[in-house]
């Protein structure tokens, strides 16, 4: 190459490299700061080779009765046929037989003496669990407890050893993009390891009440469950709980599992008492939508909105009203309604809390002592409803704004509607326009509107000064509290043009 080209070339690369400069120089001012990066592990067999003794594969079997096999077809009373099928069916099946069902799943080792920690819906109806150890060793196991809430289960064998055991880590510091493996009894392939990251957090599933689960794309498949997902230091932040798997039950890279600060809580409980003591509230909440927020002149949808409170429960005695919105629980943002459950049932039972809520357009703080949930009750759960209306049109006076109209809550509507004595105040939508916003969000004929922007009301004259003081503040909607069949909760409505 001659010098001159040679020349070009430094010049090109002392340009690229000036560039590279300002483009740095411009991130940094921009707020955008380099990420120090984390090298992929080089391999993942030294680790895998120390956890291995303490994830265990789990067994379960139970007895089955009930019809197998065809049924004897029917035929009309008299057929020359009906005679000949029903010896050939005879011969072939013997009524009620007992068979024997065999299932499989992962599990771990969390003490030395031989507590053992897995799903619930692994042991869930078992008759016998047997833990297999990685030198093959059975061993039958006896439930120490169980938790269908958060799908965790706490097993004991007892050995004349001490068992290989692992730690729990903390979930809370697990990021999204960090390595993890998995190791578990996938299609009864025991001992299997998978590597993957954590691809989100605080996933909500739908699978409980308490839904807050890790998301990894390390493979899990069939029979992972319950064994543990560990970090790079080879602690467990999550037991393998659930897969998404549109067809036949492979992984496609989106597993779940239950954070290890969740599940240790628990375990905890189960080690202790055999079951679960959670904190309860004596709530009924919903989510705070945009259009909630607005009517209640909240700056975003956050915290969660209490459409009932039980009489003689914690909520209760401590104050806090239908229509509140619970912004903090115990010194901590309640972001949104699924937050709340979750925060109320691992407080402690008897500790007094601090919580702020949002009342009357300002915030105010209550303090509330914590009960314990009991079988029966429900710490909090949303109450929203939609579908549309049934028709039916009845006399009443016209709200137009909100695209309904009302009729006294008197003898003739409690007769014509069934609405119970125990509902003593508010006014009875009477017919709603099938195309309008309350009507799309589950209003009903019969239902009853308590309050409106939470003032009371009884009369479609108290209703139509509520909108226009609404209209005036510049809100687009109004709260109305509904009661109805299924209890009480809150709607907002759009206000239109009429």
């Amino acid at each position: 190459m001659s010098s001159g080209r040679r020349g070009a070339g430094r010049a090109a690369a002392v340009r690229w490299l000036a560039s590279l400069v300002v483009l740095v120089a411009l991130a940094v001012g921009h707020g955008i700061a380099p990420a120090a990066a984390r090298e992929a592990p080089e391999s993942f067999a030294d680790l895998a080779e120390k956890l291995l003794p303490a994830v265990v594969n789990i067994s379960t079997t139970q007895s089955l009765t009930g019809e197998r096999g065809p049924q004897m077809p029917q035929f009309p009373p008299g057929s020359p046929f009906e005679d000949f099928f029903r010896e050939f069916f005879d011969r072939q099946q013997a009524p009620s037989m007992p068979r024997r069902a065999t299932s499989l799943g992962s599990g771990f080792i969390i003490a030395a003496d031989g507590f053992i920690v897995t799903n619930n819906h692994v042991i869930e109806g078992a008759e016998e669990v047997t833990v297999i150890l990685q030198d093959d060793t059975a061993l039958k196991a006896e439930v120490v407890g169980r938790d269908p809430k958060t799908d965790v289960a706490l097993l004991k064998v007892t050995t004349e050893r001490d068992l290989p055991f692992v730690k729990f880590g903390d979930s809370e510091q697990a990021r999204v993009g960090d390595w993890v493996i998995a190791i578990g009894n996938p299609f009864g392939l025991g001992g299997s390891v998978t590597a993957g990251i954590i691809s989100a957090r605080a996933r909500n599933i739908n699978a409980g009440p308490y839904d807050n689960f890790l998301q990894t794309d390390a493979s899990i498949n069939r029979g992972n469950s319950g064994g543990p997902l560990f970090n790079m230091r080879g602690e467990v932040i999550g037991v393998n709980t659930a897969i998404y798997s549109p067809a036949g039950g492979g992984s496609v890279g989106i597993g779940f599992a239950t954070p290890s600060n969740l599940a240790r809580a628990v375990i905890d409980d189960l080690r202790k008492y055999g079951e679960v003591k959670r904190g309860w509230l004596g709530v009924r909440i919903q989510t705070v939508t945009e259009e909630i927020a607005d009517s209640l002149g909240l700056d975003r949808p956050r915290g969660a909105l209490v459409a009932s409170v039980q009489e003689g429960g914690p909520a209760a005695e401590a104050g806090i009203l239908a229509g509140d919105v619970i912004l903090t629980w115990d010194g901590n943002d309640i972001r949104e309604m699924r937050n709340l459950p979750k925060a109320v049932a691992e407080t402690e039972i008897g500790k007094a809390v601090a919580v702020d809520v949002w009342r009357d357009g300002a915030r105010k703080t209550v303090r509330v002592t914590v009960a314990e949930l009991e079988e029966e009750a429900e710490t909090a759960f949303a109450t929203e409803e939609n579908g549309a209306p049934p028709a039916g049109p009845a006399a009443g006076a016209d709200i137009p704004a909100l695209g309904l109209s009302v009729q006294p809550l008197d003898d003739q509507a409690r007769t014509t509607f069934q609405i119970p004595e125990d509902v003593g105040r508010g006014v009875v939508v009477a017919d709603l326009n099938a195309d309008s916003d309350a009507a799309q969000k589950g209003i009903r004929p019969g239902d009853v509107i308590v309050e409106v922007n939470q003032k009371q009301v009884t009369s479609a004259d108290e209703i139509r000064t509520q909108v226009d003081a609404a209209r005036k503040a510049g809100r687009k909607s109004v709260l109305l509290m509904v009661q109805s069949e299924a209890g009480s909760r809150f709607v907002a409505v759009r206000i239109t043009e009429g």
